[in-house]
């Protein structure tokens, strides 16, 4: 193929390309639950010809790249972790990083092994906090015992689960934090070069940490001989072009490697062929903010902290419609009715509905469901999630029917097309349920049904099975409100 075809289908894939962001209003779902608040900038974005789906602005939702309110930033945990620094105002600076502690934890593990860091992780039961909740110390044991002379990190800034910002506020408040992680890790790992992908819609982060990698540089925090020691290691910074689908890791990896982002089959699993064939970590931004903590204060005092499989602290981003929006760090385990009604004070705008938890692609979580505890685990049980921590309440101002088409239709538009199907099904749904939306009620119950189940049990990533688990979310929450949909 072509230089000039293979480049022009490779653009093809994104949604955003290389230009700057520009003024745009935001059709992400905290936004869409938010529409009523400001029906013209709804109308806005969805007028725009090229979508975009969340700016990291859900505390102001419906929102467009004009926001510059910075949300509420809260602690109710014993340790403030990853808000150690973002709740007194952040860390932009490296000056202002050192002074509050920073590259301790690095210039400490760096006088010991990388195994002693390892076993701190696995300490620690520290789960990735990116949407699978994955044991990190398992995954950072896989990739130091790969074979191989090569191998890399990954810091996933993707971050595209609409409701989510928490991985936004760490990047552009506390960069050198995310740095600090990422060089653990690769430590940990045996890895000399790191990347950094930052989502288009971040265009700030992706300044900031600019700025951290020359201060770092600078300041022999990265390039060879690290603090005078033995490690060296040199970071990327890559920004993507408009694709949910590159917050998988695997497409992840295929955009840094220039390639068509579709994702890939598994195995081989990226920790042992990764980027370009090597073993690979691929971690998100607010699991790489934890290992600093558990470096310097050791795995035992991580686990003391939340409940059984799910240890540690989770920062959530409540959205507009509460009375108090904004990010909270709490310990794992708390009660979701706790986070709703205390934290977020219940909503502004009217009685609760639901609430999504994790992103649009997991389960609603409904009002009688919510002394549910905040675990990995204690949610899957209910069909939710931890995930990012999007927390996205919902009033009675949407309907399961608009919400179900709000969804298909994100997911239709980022699907990467690779599998039938995502590529097929997912389109389909959304069009089933636009019909509802405008005529009312319509044949065929059972044949979106079987869509939903065949998304579930036979797409190849968390894309289609996500709207597969969606959908199966409402069917057993608000199975009347769906049958009325149809005849």
């Amino acid at each position: 193929m072509r230089t000039g075809t293979r480049t022009r289908e490779l653009e093809s894939f994104y949604h955003l390309g290389h230009e700057p962001l520009g003024e745009r209003a935001c059709q992400g779902t905290a936004c869409f639950v938010a529409r009523h608040l400001q029906p013209e900038r709804w109308r806005k974005a969805l007028q725009d010809d090229t979508r975009v789906y969340c700016l990291g602005s859900c505390h102001v939702a419906p929102a467009t790249t004009r926001e510059t309110a910075r949300p509420t930033v809260r602690v109710r945990a014993p340790h403030a972790i990853a808000l150690e620094r973002v709740m007194t105002g952040g860390a932009r600076a490296l000056a202002d990083y050192t002074r509050q502690g920073g590259y301790v934890a690095l210039a400490r593990a760096l006088t010991s092994t990388p195994e002693a860091l390892v076993s701190q992780v696995e300490r620690s039961g520290l789960r990735g906090r990116g949407g699978a909740g994955f044991p990190t110390g398992r995954k950072l044991r896989a990739v130091a015992a790969a074979p191989g002379e090569e191998k890399d990190v990954v810091a996933n800034a993707d971050e595209g689960d609409a409701g989510a910002y928490i991985d936004r506020y760490l990047l552009e408040e506390d960069p050198h934090a995310v740095l600090e992680g990422l060089l653990l890790a690769a430590y940990a790992v045996g890895a000399r070069r790191g990347f950094v992908y930052v989502r288009k819609e971040y265009p700030l982060a992706a300044c900031v940490l600019h700025v951290a990698l020359h201060e770092a540089h600078r300041e022999g925090l990265l390039g060879h001989h690290i603090l005078g020691s033995s490690f060296s290691c040199e970071i990327s910074l890559e920004v993507g072009r408009g694709s949910y689908v590159c917050g998988e890791e695997t497409a992840l990896l295929n955009a840094l490697e220039g390639r068509r982002p579709f994702v890939r089959a598994r195995p081989p699993y990226p920790a042992q062929a990764g980027l370009f064939g090597r073993p690979t970590l691929v971690q998100n931004v607010e699991t790489l903010v934890n290992l600093p903590w558990i470096s310097r204060h050791g795995g035992e005092a991580y686990a003391a902290l939340g409940i059984a499989g799910s240890q540690g602290t989770k920062v959530l981003s409540l959205n507009s419609l509460f009375h108090r929006p904004g990010l909270y760090e709490v310990e794992l385990g708390l009660p979701v009715r706790t986070v709703v009604e205390e934290l977020g004070g219940g909503l502004r705008t009217g009685p609760l509905k639901g609430v999504l938890i994790g992103g649009p692609l997991a389960g609603v979580l409904p009002p009688h469901l919510l002394d549910s505890p905040l675990g990995f685990e204690e949610l899957k049980a209910v069909g939710a999630s931890v995930g990012h921590g999007g927390v996205v309440a919902f009033d009675t101002h949407t309907s399961i029917a608009a919400l179900v088409h709000h969804v298909f239709s994100f997911g239709a538009y980022e699907s990467c097309g690779k599998c039938t199907p995502c590529r097929l099904g997912a389109r389909h749904i959304e069009q089933r349920f636009a019909r509802v939306l405008e005529t009312g009620p319509v044949p065929g119950a059972d044949g979106w049904e079987d869509v939903v189940e065949a998304l579930r049990l036979t797409s190849l990533c968390g894309h289609g099975t996500g709207l597969g688990e969606f959908a199966q979310s409402v069917l057993r929450h608000y199975r009347e409100e769906v049958e009325a949909c149809f005849t």
